[in-house]
């Protein structure tokens, strides 16, 4: 007897010791907040689903938090929307601390950190017209693959990351028993790429017909090209804007360009990129000399950087190169996500930037403040380490058809509807290239209806900006209002 109770004893030593996210758990808070000035009160659920492989075995363990209204009469007319984020590896903290969710981290009012750390309310949270639940994929926040023998092909691929996420949303609406409700998606950068992948795999393999579509700082979709950016004419011109406001911001424009407002000259620039230089670049070497300095002359009107860097690059500049020359003389760098934010580098030569400015900033704010808020707040405790970014790869980018699968899923529902936001100092999925996505998305022109563009003053995470956090929710707010049809309206062209 004394012998078994040894041994149990060390059995649970070693199983207190174990680091395993449960594969099924959830743990409830209930909350009050204002939002628009109103008194909302909600609860926070917050725990694990799983990941089921086809003999029905828990092999992963995905971590979701999902915020519900209880102040009002539920009915089948409130909205869903289920939220992801990039990477691909990246956890859902940013939009759920930063943006859309009822708490927010401790940040100024342009986006910078301050201490002591934190979270504090959000007083434009979309909470007060629809639920949210933010989802961590495999291997990003919480989120773990608990099956030794799974492979990772299963999760970390463009095409494996949509069938599975598809089957986990199906699950987790039949859990919550949300079948009625008008069910939207929002992604951010690589999470775009995900969405726009989700919407047609939920109509086709989970006959789940979603109202919405939001992307957040999309990435190029697989439209023309995979998810990784444009190459060749169209993407050397598509940058230019974008390098147009950067240079804007910094105050590196001509005198007559920096007294005109921002969208003035963006207008200026787009015109300039989308009507001659695209046709120039096209020509390569056999171009007209005196063509090729016109235009080299007009991207450094454009860009603040020289005549003579832009002619080093036979017109295409990397973006890289354009951090790192802006403000060379100044003897700072661009951050890539957000051109507002500076760098200091090593050494004034190079072609690019030793580390990115504006992400180095973020993690100084959002690490505590989400690791406090699970902790504190939510009341989940683990010894599990919350992922910012996760181990994803090898990630399996081939297939990806996702802007066209966007495409089918809209014109397959006549309910659905696109929003993108962008913000204009984002280096890295530039709102132009975005523009373009839009455009290209609909190449008949019969549902540009139902496709919106919204630009911002701020970079990649627009909401950071206390300005364009309150623009964008209410944006988002607009959007839910129009794409949901008046009680009755039938789905029909």
């Amino acid at each position: 007897m004394k012998r078994e109770l040894i041994l149990l004893l060390m059995l649970g030593v070693l199983t207190a010791q174990s680091r395993v996210m449960p594969a099924d758990t959830t743990v409830t808070t209930n909350h009050k907040t204002t939002i628009k000035g109103k008194k909302i009160e909600y609860r926070a659920t917050t725990g694990t689903q799983p990941v089921w492989n086809e003999d029905g075995k828990s092999i992963a363990a995905v971590h979701y938090t999902y915020y519900e209204r209880i102040d009002i009469k539920k009915n089948a007319s409130r909205p869903i929307i289920i939220s992801f984020n990039g990477g691909p590896g990246s956890g859902s903290v940013w939009m759920h601390l930063a943006y859309t969710g009822p708490m927010i981290l401790n940040v100024d009012d342009e986006g910078f950190p301050v201490q002591p750390y934190g979270v504090k309310s959000n007083p434009y949270s979309i909470l007060d017209v629809a639920d949210i639940v933010f989802v961590n994929p495999v291997n990003t926040g919480y989120s773990r693959i608990i099956d030794k023998e799974a492979k990772k092909e299963t999760f970390f691929g463009v095409n494996a990351d949509i069938k599975y996420l598809a089957e986990w949303i199906n699950t987790f609406i039949q859990r919550v028993n949300r079948w009625e409700s008008p069910k939207y998606l929002i992604g951010e950068s690589y999470g775009t790429t995900r969405v726009s992948g989700l919407a047609y795999a939920l109509q086709g393999r989970q006959w789940m017909y979603l109202n919405g579509v939001i992307l957040v700082s999309p990435t190029a979709l697989g439209i023309d090209s995979g998810s990784r950016g444009r190459a060749g004419p169209v993407g050397a011109a598509l940058r230019v804007p974008y390098f147009t406001a950067a240079a804007w911001f910094h105050n590196k424009l001509p005198k007559d360009l920096q007294r005109k407002d921002l969208l003035d000259v963006l207008a200026e620039s787009e015109d300039y990129a989308v009507n001659e230089l695209m046709s120039v670049i096209a020509k390569g070497g056999f171009v007209d000399e005196r063509e090729r300095n016109n235009a080299a002359a007009q991207m450094a009107r454009y860009s603040g950087i020289s005549k003579e860097s832009i002619l080093s690059y036979n017109l295409d500049v990397p973006s890289s190169f354009f951090w790192k020359e802006l403000l060379r003389e100044e003897g700072f760098t661009v951050g890539r996500l957000d051109s507002r934010y500076k760098g200091i580098d090593k050494t004034k030569a190079g072609d690019s930037p030793d580390f990115n400015s504006e992400l180095t900033s973020w993690l100084h704010s959002f690490t505590p403040s989400i690791n406090y808020y699970y902790k504190n707040i939510l009341k989940f405790k683990t010894d599990i380490k919350y992922n910012m970014f996760g181990s994803v790869h090898p990630w399996d980018r081939t297939n990806n058809n996702t802007g066209e699968n966007l495409r089918q899923a809209m014109a397959q529902n006549p309910y659905l509807h696109t929003m993108i936001q962008s913000g204009y100092y984002d280096g890295a999925t530039k709102y132009f290239d975005a523009k373009y996505t839009m455009w290209r998305m609909d190449p008949s022109g019969r549902m540009k209806d139902r496709l919106s563009f919204k630009g911002y003053r701020s970079g990649h995470m627009m909401y950071l900006r206390k300005e364009d956090l309150e623009k964008s929710n209410e944006d988002i707010r607009n959007f839910i209002k129009k794409s949901t049809p008046t009680k009755g309206a039938p789905a029909k062209y």
